[in-house]
């Protein structure tokens, strides 16, 4: 990719609007009875808060409460709709169908097929879509459904905007409108990478694994401590009460450009992972993501991460 181009993609994300195409987001459809109690019995946000038109981001965790999968929940009158990370569709789905007891009043069926899944992200995300025709709420979890194109507003996960669906046979017609607005196109990951990182915003497979919990890896935010037990709960419940949260998401400056995956050591000892690396245009300076133990995690630390040396600091490196 030409240099001109990442930075005209960045400056999309930054001053103007931009789309990415997401090919292996799929969505899960869950209905009957149950389905809300069921989620609300498995996953860290409050599923029993959700009505029509709204939406939550929720964690499944392992009874450790590791992050075994992060998705977004969609309410509608009689269904819910599941938006899993990316390329997790079918590894969900087999993991939620295994957790269905015989009184268990749920189905889920993989609806993938009938929708094209992307993220319109940047400043001028909602103008843009307002100009198309859409409400565009700016409240976090909104939804907004129109001739079948639904719209979910986020400004907590992911990069800020709007995560969207739209019927597969309308999928050329709909792109080729943003972009007619203005909306520029993200070919790969460069400028989404870079400015996910000066935001300081966690990743899915990256940050977000069974590496770690919720809290340790700056999710917290979506385990909700007004609900009843579900699987893991109680792990995170003791660590929040007791300030016992060993290890968390940090950013690390330096002067060379550091690799996922580096180790964090301090006087050789090791205490972390890099979980994301890039340049920032905003600081013109390499950056990146970690999760270090404390105390190593507090800002002005001196670390090394895969032998270079860095600093930690708070996130995220720039506002929103």
């Amino acid at each position: 990719m030409e240099i001109a181009t990442m930075d005209a993609q960045y400056a999309a994300l930054t001053t103007g609007a931009a789309f990415q195409l997401r090919p292996t987001g799929g969505m899960l459809r869950m209905t009957d009875d149950d389905r809300i109690d069921f989620l609300q019995r498995m996953t860290t946000n409050n599923m029993a808060a959700l009505t029509p038109g709204t939406s939550a981001v929720t964690i499944l965790t392992s009874p450790v409460a590791r992050s075994l999968f992060v998705f977004t929940v969609v309410c509608e009158h009689d269904a819910l709709l599941l938006l899993p990370a990316l390329g997790e569709t079918e590894v969900l789905l087999k993991h939620l169908r295994g957790q269905i007891f015989f009184m268990d009043k749920v189905k889920i069926e993989d609806v993938s097929a009938h929708y094209a899944r992307l993220r319109i992200m940047g400043p001028e995300a909602r103008s843009t879509l307002m100009d198309l025709g859409y409400e565009a709420s700016s409240a976090d979890g909104a939804v907004e459904a129109v001739n079948d194109v639904i719209l979910v507003h986020q400004s907590e996960y992911d990069l800020p905007g709007y995560e969207v669906l739209v019927p597969t046979d309308a999928r050329a017609e709909f792109l080729n409108a943003l972009m007619e607005h203005g909306a520029q196109r993200l070919d790969d990951g460069l400028a989404y990478t870079a400015r996910r990182i000066e935001l300081g915003r966690p990743l899915p497979d990256a940050e977000i694994s069974s590496e770690s919990n919720p809290l340790e890896s700056g999710m917290g935010w979506a385990c909700a401590d007004n609900k009843g037990c579900y699987t893991g709960q109680e792990i995170i419940a003791r660590q929040i009460t007791y300030d016992k949260v060993t290890k968390t998401l940090v950013g690390l400056r330096s002067e060379q450009l550091l690799e996922a995956g580096a180790d964090v050591t301090v006087e050789g000892r090791s205490v972390g992972e890099v979980t994301s690396a890039g340049h920032s245009p905003a600081l013109g300076a390499p950056v990146a993501l970690a999760i270090i133990k404390r105390p190593h995690n507090a800002p002005g630390s001196a670390v090394k991460a895969g032998g270079v040396k860095a600093e930690v600091v708070e996130l995220p490196f720039v506002a929103v």
